[in-house]
């Protein structure tokens, strides 16, 4: 357990977010090969409701990610509390969801990926394996508040090569 008082630094959470297919989780474990923390995919913690209805097209309301965004700040703070730095996926979309996660830790930075419709569409488009549809993209980008000032984290275009936006994310935040 770190502890402050002996100048060991707090755990840092890391909170990759962004609407789907921005490549949270292939940001996060990019990260996640220099850094070694504990990590968590978001979409695992969803109730097998939230995951039915997104399948089906339907977009999750507030009430529907409540239960989800205390589950993740659960964890966050069991990791916290153990004194172990964390990198978890969340797409995080309005601020008051980042508000949970935030309390949950010492210190939570965010890492929002952002990119063109057009390019989220293509990569949505490409892959078989998720459980997010197509026509629920609209419904995240509508949804999606970026960071603010007072928030503590940056915005990466996700243009690049997910090793690319790792590079700047680790040099953003000086960590090795």
């Amino acid at each position: 357990m770190s502890d402050p008082a002996a100048g060991e630094p707090a755990p840092l959470h890391l909170v990759v977010m962004g609407a789907s297919a921005a490549g949270k989780t292939t940001v996060a474990r990019e990260i996640n090969t220099v850094l070694h923390w504990e990590f968590a995919e978001g979409d695992d913690f969803h109730p097998q409701a939230n995951v039915d209805k997104m399948a089906s097209g339907e977009p999750l309301v507030d009430e529907d990610r409540w239960p989800w965004l205390e589950a993740l700040a659960e964890w966050i703070r069991e990791q916290d509390a153990a004194g172990r730095s964390t990198i978890i996926t969340c797409s995080a979309l309005k601020r008051s969801y980042r508000d949970v996660l935030r309390g949950a830790g010492a210190t939570t930075y965010f890492v929002h990926l952002t990119g063109d419709k057009e390019l989220l569409q293509q990569r949505m488009s490409g892959r078989d394996d998720h459980f997010m549809p197509l026509e629920l993209l609209d419904s995240q980008l509508a949804t999606l508040e970026g960071l603010v000032p007072d928030e503590h984290g940056g915005t990466f275009d996700v243009a690049g090569t997910p090793e690319e936006i790792a590079a700047d994310v680790l040099r953003e935040l000086d960590l090795p």
